[in-house]
């Protein structure tokens, strides 16, 4: 098998990571992490949303450099077109590109106001409009999703979809957001994943902290 390494950052604090990180898990590869340190200026200005994500996560496999999300999953999935990154039918891969291309470039307002922090909880946590917003529109999406499929995965089966959601069920977990029967039982069923529940028990042991998103609000 080629060699391959993950660029990434803070688990604690950095979504994109997880990601990327959770989509090569899915597809099966092995891979080294290679930690780009939180105080790292350019992944401190990602973790805190100052600029786009351009060096975490980067995949490197067989010498090739994949970096952006997206752009990991659609390759993960052509190298590994058997673990379901996609779904095998035609319109349900579609709609997975689609919500996972809204998750990419929107919901921004509950990015700023929920930054991802798994070792912190604010319960009764005051959520103002707009990303109030954005969280019916992602609640929408996945009873659409679930509707459609059956679930328990938006898609049945684990794919690049509960990749990209998993820190929005972190943010919702944190943050103590209300969540209606289905959406809960959808969260449930990311939280057992063993690739995200590896991922939280290295971000709790994380010592690094960053000041800007340890404040109570």
């Amino acid at each position: 098998m080629p060699s391959a390494t993950l660029s990434i950052s803070s688990k604690n604090y950095s979504s994109w990571s997880l990601r990327g990180w959770l989509m090569a898990k899915l597809a099966g590869i092995q891979f080294d992490e290679v930690l780009t340190e939180a105080n790292d200026a350019d992944a401190r200005a990602e973790i805190l949303l100052l600029s786009p994500s351009i060096l975490v996560p980067c995949l490197t496999y067989d010498k090739l450099k994949v970096w952006d999300t997206l752009a990991i999953g659609e390759f993960l999935n052509e190298i590994a077109p058997k673990a379901g990154i996609l779904p095998a039918d035609r319109a349900a891969r579609a709609r997975c590109r689609s919500v996972c291309g809204e998750m990419h470039s929107g919901f921004v307002s509950l990015r700023s106001a929920l930054p991802m922090n798994i070792k912190a909880h604010f319960p009764n946590f005051k959520i103002w409009s707009k990303a109030a917003a954005d969280i019916e529109r992602i609640k929408t999406i996945w009873r659409e999703c679930l509707a459609a499929s059956g679930g328990p995965y938006l898609f049945g089966k684990l794919s690049m979809a509960d990749a990209m959601y998993a820190p929005v069920v972190l943010r919702f977990k944190t943050y103590d957001a209300r969540l209606d029967s289905e959406c809960s039982a959808y969260c449930e069923s990311v939280l057992a994943w063993p690739a995200l529940k590896q991922w939280i028990a290295d971000a709790k042991a994380e010592k690094e902290e960053i000041e800007e998103l340890e404040v109570e609000f």
